[in-house]
């Protein structure tokens, strides 16, 4: 079991979405908190909120996950600020959940894309985990590593190539971690979220596609008819870690889809043709495609 009472939480993408819920989740758990985001308006607020509702902060820096030289010396700040006191110095628990979506099919994405995609959704956490996680084992108190995966990290979804690019690799280093961290009695949980209603649906980036279609338009509604809330999500996420869950599910649909992948897979291949040729239907229809 890991307990969030009296333990020092880090988490990514913090300034809304599911990183804003878990830190308010987290908080509610008694856990205080180190809080990073790109956004540094957006994390300023998500602070200002939890401090007034009593939560501790020990900081809240914007933050490029990208630039591994800031992630080093973020560390080095945050590790420096928690020692002062006389304790460790390090962190207890680390979230990862910043990240970017980007969908496209291989024809349509540009380089770019698939580049930025990739250095935001795994070499990110990789760069926290790098700078978080050996402190945490000298410390020798055990902990938590929570990385934030998505559906993508699990299936096959059509034009999802960079995003799983990203997503699986996270899945891969998270498999690894759960066996080799075992022994200084830290725990990994993968959180495996499928439709979310957060600002990443606005964000969402799609190659060549006119985002402002009005066949795109139904889409995204049809997407977050299906959608959970970030507080819900915030809720499983925190659940999986105090019950040492590895694989964290935020909605039964991606329990059942992971579960038929496994055990089914002619339900699973027909069921990734489907949606491909359903995708392929958005894209003939009318100014969907940018010129």
């Amino acid at each position: 079991m890991t307990k969030f009472d009296g333990k020092i939480c880090l988490i990514t993408g913090a300034a809304g979405g599911l990183g804003r819920s878990t830190a308010e989740a987290a908080a509610a758990k008694g856990a205080s908190l180190v809080l990073t985001d790109i956004d540094g308006a957006g994390l300023e607020r998500t602070a200002e909120e939890l401090r007034a509702s009593g939560a501790t902060v020990h900081s809240a820096e914007a933050l490029d996950l990208t630039d591994h030289d800031a992630v080093v010396a973020f560390a080095e700040r945050v590790h420096a600020r928690l020692g002062s006191g006389g304790g460790s110095g390090s962190v207890d628990i680390v979230m990862n959940v910043a990240g970017i979506a980007t969908w496209g099919t291989v024809e349509r994405l540009s380089h770019e894309q698939w580049r930025r995609t990739i250095d935001i959704d795994l070499m990110g956490p990789i760069h926290i985990i790098e700078a978080f996680l050996p402190p945490m084992i000298a410390a020798g108190r055990g902990g938590h590593l929570v990385n934030v995966a998505s559906a993508a990290g699990l299936f096959g979804l059509p034009w999802h190539a960079p995003y799983s690019a990203g997503k699986f690799g996270l899945r891969g280093v998270s498999e690894v971690l759960r066996f080799d961290l075992r022994r200084h009695r830290i725990g990994v949980s993968l959180v495996c979220p499928g439709a979310m209603s957060t600002p990443m649906v606005d964000r969402l980036e799609i190659a060549g596609v006119d985002r402002e279609s009005v066949a795109v338009r139904r889409g995204m509604k049809l997407f977050l008819r299906h959608a959970v809330s970030p507080e819900a999500a915030a809720k499983s996420v925190v659940r999986g870690v105090e019950r040492n869950r590895y694989l964290v599910y935020t909605s039964h649909d991606i329990r059942i889809g992971h579960w038929a992948q496994r055990y089914f897979p002619p339900a699973y291949n027909l069921a990734m043709r489907g949606l491909n040729q359903a995708m392929q239907r958005y894209v003939d229809k009318p100014g969907v495609l940018r010129d």
